[in-house]
């Protein structure tokens, strides 16, 4: 059971950034800050997609952390856009 689990996030995982990939590229909006984001999105969808209802396996355990350091990126990434937006003098 926990491998099944285990294949079906990587696999939503890996289609959800071949998806992304598709379509930023479609759309022209390809950067790394919009890829990052919308990954983002998608590893906590299939996080929680795929949370087992009983038992929670030690490998999930450690999903946190890359929770925590996706979080932080994401936080970077808006901190340096809305520095972007700022005025020059204003800071």
């Amino acid at each position: 059971m926990t491998t099944r689990r285990r294949q079906q996030f990587v696999h939503g995982q890996a289609l959800w950034m071949l998806g992304t990939v598709l379509v930023l590229a479609a759309l022209n909006a390809l950067t790394l800050d919009l890829f990052f984001v919308v990954t983002l999105i998608g590893f906590l969808v299939v996080v929680e997609l795929t949370a087992p209802i009983n038992v929670t396996p030690r490998w999930r355990g450690r999903l946190k952390w890359l929770i925590l350091l996706g979080l932080l990126g994401f936080g970077y990434i808006v901190i340096r856009r809305i520095l972007d937006i700022l005025p020059s003098g204003l800071i």
